[in-house]
């Protein structure tokens, strides 16, 4: 009778052993993969696919940074007192500036395309009285929209030698405020109707950010120039074309008619058209 408790209690003995080393075995299998790596690590696998998503990510970082770099330009020449730009350091000296008055009333979106198509940059000086609508908006949106830079014009165009510092302020600030909201940035430059600054304008101007323009030369506003080649003969060979030389026109019919033959015929005499963005701003 012992003898037989014994032995089944042998079989017991044996039959939990058995119970036991297959659940050991089935651990196993769960905690390790057929290479030994543990299943909360990844397979080589998904290690491959976690190493290119890394790639990835990397690569949009450095697309990111190229292009951030390159939206950021180091200022390579510096405005005048005699209202010519000039090169900082070893810069082309061989440059002007285009600048458009008067902006968006009929033809400055016309005129920002043809300049784009040439890739001539230049300065639009805005009213704040054609951004009081939704065209007027909608065509400052456009010409911002195709890179180039706004300057502000004042908001009525008011000679502002003639009104008081609180007028004054009104027509330079309320621009700002409009261009802003329109754009999401305030203009960079700032240029007086008639070119006429004050010393309260000036020091606006200041506490705003903008850098103050004038020109060196333009013809438009005269009747004499008021048809397309006789304002494309002037503006190409003025005796006042020069090296650094700031060029006034405005949103005009005459003018956009006339505006791909200057540029053109700038370019023929080998003058670069400058990039804005390339000019010194001390008040920023």
């Amino acid at each position: 009778m012992r003898l037989i408790e014994s032995s089944r209690l042998h079989v017991l003995l044996f039959c939990s052993l058995i119970v036991l080393l297959s659940a050991c075995e089935a651990t196993s299998n769960e905690s390790f993969s057929d290479d030994g790596a543990t299943n909360d690590e990844p397979t080589s696998d998904s290690a491959e696919v976690e190493k290119d998503t890394e790639e990835e990510e990397n690569d949009v970082d450095i697309d990111l940074d190229e292009k951030k770099d390159a939206e950021i330009k180091e200022a390579a020449y510096k405005v005048t007192p005699q209202w010519f730009v000039t090169p900082t350091d070893d810069a082309n000296e061989k440059v002007v500036l285009l600048t458009i008055d008067d902006a968006p009333d009929e033809h400055a979106v016309e005129m920002a395309k043809t300049l784009k198509e040439l890739d001539a940059p230049a300065i639009f000086f805005v009213n704040g009285h054609f951004l009081q609508d939704d065209e007027g908006r909608k065509q400052l949106q456009e010409i911002n929209e195709l890179g180039f830079p706004i300057g502000n014009h004042t908001m009525t165009h008011t000679d502002l030698t003639t009104i008081n510092e609180e007028e004054q302020k009104e027509e330079i600030s309320e621009v700002n405020r409009l261009v802003e909201e329109i754009i999401g940035e305030k203009p960079k430059f700032f240029r007086a109707p008639f070119g006429k600054n004050t010393d309260y304008s000036e020091k606006l101007v200041e506490e705003e950010g903008m850098l103050l323009m004038n020109w060196t030369y333009g013809y438009d506003w005269d009747k004499e120039y008021q048809e397309a080649d006789a304002l494309t003969d002037i503006m190409v060979d003025s005796p006042l074309l020069g090296e650094g030389a700031i060029l006034l026109m405005h949103d005009r019919d005459w003018t956009n008619d006339a505006l791909s033959d200057i540029v053109t015929g700038l370019q023929d005499k080998g003058y670069e058209m400058l990039d804005p963005l390339l000019i010194e701003n001390v008040n920023e």
